[in-house]
C-alpha cells in the first residue's frame, strides 16, 4: 500500500469519492479502491463549493466561461448555470473544481 499517493492517484481517488457519494460506486468497490491506494486512512469528504466560489476560481485564473468549460470538458451553459447557482456541482465535476480551487488550473492541465 502506498503511503503518499502521487498527484494522479489523488485525483482519481477524489473522482472515486464523488462517484461513491452519488451512488455510482457501491461501498464495497469504493473501499477496495481506497484501501488499495491509501490503506485504512480515512479519506476526507469533498468540500462543497458555492456558485460565487466557482466564479471566483475562474476569475482568479483570468479565463472566460468558454475556456473554463473547455478545460473541464463541460459546456459553457453548464458553467453558467453553476456560476448562477441554478445547478450545483457533484461527482467528478466537484472533484475537479476542488482540485482547481486548491492547486490552481495547472493541476489539471499537466
Amino acid at each position: 500500500m502506498k503511503k503518499n499517493p502521487n498527484r494522479i492517484t489523488k485525483e482519481l481517488l477524489e473522482t472515486a469519492k464523488g462517484m461513491h457519494k452519488v451512488g455510482i460506486l457501491d461501498d464495497k468497490t469504493y473501499e477496495k479502491i481506497t484501501m488499495r491506494h491509501l490503506g485504512k486512512e480515512k479519506i476526507l469528504e469533498m468540500e462543497p463549493i458555492t456558485s460565487d466560489e466557482i466564479r471566483s476560481i475562474r476569475e482568479r485564473e483570468h479565463i472566460s466561461q468558454a475556456v473554463f468549460a473547455n478545460y473541464l470538458n463541460l459546456t459553457v451553459g453548464y458553467i453558467s448555470q453553476l456560476e448562477r447557482g441554478i445547478r450545483r456541482p457533484s461527482g467528478a465535476v466537484l472533484a475537479l473544481l476542488n482540485i482547481v480551487r486548491h492547486k490552481g488550473l495547472n493541476a489539471i492541465l499537466y
